[in-house]
């Protein structure tokens, strides 16, 4: 993809960098390259960071916009649907426009919308500004990945892939704490202001550094185009699903039903198109690669994992320990910030060891953090998850870089959109299936304790009759007059004493979920192939 290199002399001359001795010098890299590298996952990092900040203020722009709990969620649901729909796109339209224009536009009408958003006054109109802004974030993500792995040599690669990770993994975490702190504060409009400084600094860096091309416009005529509408088609309709299933019952909902089956027919449809139009939106080949393809199925379970925490855990103390969104963020803000420690020097560690153990070591320590939660009970906050939240910021950070320089070794410079879409693509997918997951796993598993619990609470059992003597007392002693309403509110207590309880032990489970997912990706890992260029550590 030559549209993608402003630097295209040495970005191709990496190519024969990796068959040269290791003792021959170390390819010089331009600033000018470095500053589009940096000016790119900083926006890919804005684009991560928008969802969590806006979901951690949810509640508080519902409210301010009249929305009901159902209808609100759209305002998240619209962003990602775009978002997932436009990371496999923006390969091939950055050929179409170029780069730097595709680039620049976008990041400008990221910063746009996210000020028009602050603004919004009607539920219709966020939504609309929300789902935009997904086209225009959604693209600053995979671009920042594809000007890493086509602009720097091999041996630099591990530098940007460690700036990509600050926005695959440290966004997430960070993301609610920045939130909660301020719409606390400040309100929830400036979660959408906080955009404005480091997006000017973005399309500074943007401007100066890459390079003009002559757009392609007549790649329009030749472009996938029923690829691009099969896929647009299927994956709005699966993302909708995912986000809106467990609130509608899942298959109980015929809404649910029929878009399930729009998305079935319509990703079938893609592969089938994609495997055998002679220029394919996306080169799905590529997933017969063994690094690719297995770095893709544990990016896959890496997405749902990473996801999949930040949704549970804000979940577990709202509804546990009634924790306000500030509150959570402080509890959360220590699966980020070790990260933004640590990640620097990761590609220090895999010029000393081999990638594939530094991926190991962190999927292991990040399914760790999972099962040190298994045992929650109600007095489970923000101390007991210090070290858990810790662990799992040691093994986020470890992960993203080297799997994603694993997994893209060797992908020729004409698959690097390819490559960066389904990368990207995948890890979203499989947050978007893992919250889902969680949600329906959550309620279930609920339902079970909460049986479990009522039968053992019986009033044939000393210990339940005593209790709701006490409790009883207790509400006389407190206003209530009559002994019947007692009893009533004593029975209504327990009951919810119980409730309670059994969401703690559905926690939990879903913790213990979590590692398992993380265990699959690490036996998915150790099929990695270490790649020629690693041979002795990226140092050449």
């Amino acid at each position: 993809m030559t549209t993608l290199q402003p630097t295209i002399n040495a970005a191709s001359a990496h190519l024969g960098t990796d068959r040269a001795p290791a003792m021959s010098a170390a390819p010089v890299v331009s600033a000018k390259t470095w500053l589009a590298v940096f000016g790119a996952t900083l926006g890919a990092f804005m684009a991560v960071l928008n969802i969590q900040i806006v979901n951690a203020s949810l509640a508080d722009i519902q409210g301010a916009i009249g929305a009901g709990i159902d209808d609100g969620g759209w305002i998240s649901t619209s962003y990602l649907i775009a978002e997932i729909v436009v990371i496999p796109l923006s390969g091939w339209l950055a050929q179409v426009f170029s780069v730097r224009i595709y680039l620049l536009t976008n990041a400008i009408l990221f910063l746009t919308l996210s000020v028009a958003c602050a603004f919004a006054q009607t539920l219709p109109q966020m939504i609309v500004l929300r789902a935009i802004q997904g086209f225009t974030g959604g693209v600053l993500i995979p671009l920042a990945f594809t000007l890493i792995i086509t602009l720097l040599p091999k041996a630099k690669q591990p530098v940007g892939l460690a700036l990509f990770a600050l926005s695959a993994t440290f966004a997430p975490a960070i993301g609610p704490t920045i939130g909660g702190y301020l719409t606390e504060n400040w309100g929830w409009q400036f979660i959408f202001y906080v955009n404005l400084v480091p997006g000017a600094i973005m399309i500074a860096m943007l401007w100066f550094s890459l390079e003009s091309k002559p757009m392609k416009l007549s790649m329009l005529r030749e472009g996938d185009w029923y690829g691009i509408i099969t896929m647009a088609i299927g994956l709005a309709a699966l993302q909708t699903v995912l986000e809106e299933g467990n609130k509608d019952d899942w298959f109980g909902s015929p809404f649910i039903v029929k878009l399930s089956a729009i998305a079935a027919l319509s990703l079938v449809a893609f592969l089938w198109i994609e495997l055998t139009t002679r220029k394919p939106l996306l080169n799905l080949r590529l997933l017969a690669r063994r690094n690719f393809g297995f770095g893709m199925l544990a990016n896959f379970l890496l997405g749902i994992a990473l996801y999949g925490s930040v949704f549970i855990l804000p979940q577990y103390l709202s509804r546990i320990q009634g924790y306000n969104s500030e509150q959570i963020g402080m509890v959360l803000a220590w699966t980020g910030l070790p990260q933004l420690l640590l990640i620097p020097l990761v590609p220090r560690l895999m010029k000393r060891f081999d990638p594939r153990i530094i991926i190991g070591i962190g999927f292991s320590l990040f399914a760790a953090s999972n099962f040190m939660n298994i045992y929650m009970t109600s007095n489970y906050g923000n101390d007991q998850l210090f070290w858990p939240n810790v662990v799992r910021a040691l093994g986020q950070a470890l992960v993203m870089a080297p799997l994603s320089a694993v997994a893209t070794a060797g992908i020729e410079i004409e698959n690097a959109g390819s490559a960066s879409g389904l990368f990207n693509m995948m890890r979203n997918l499989g947050g978007a299936i893992g919250i889902a997951m969680l949600q329906t796993f959550l309620t279930k598993r609920e339902q079970y304790h909460s049986n479990v619990l009522t039968q053992s609470v019986s009033l044939l059992e000393q210990a339940t009759r005593t209790r709701i003597e006490q409790l009883t007392q207790y509400f006389m002693n407190h206003g209530v007059a009559d002994q019947a309403a007692a009893t009533s509110r004593a029975l209504v207590a327990i009951g919810k004493i119980i409730q309670k309880q059994a969401y703690i032990l559905a926690f939990s489970d879903t913790f213990y979920l979590l590692g398992l997912a993380l265990i699959v990706a690490l036996m998915a890992a150790l099929l990695l192939k270490k790649p020629d260029h690693l041979e002795s550590g990226g140092a050449h």
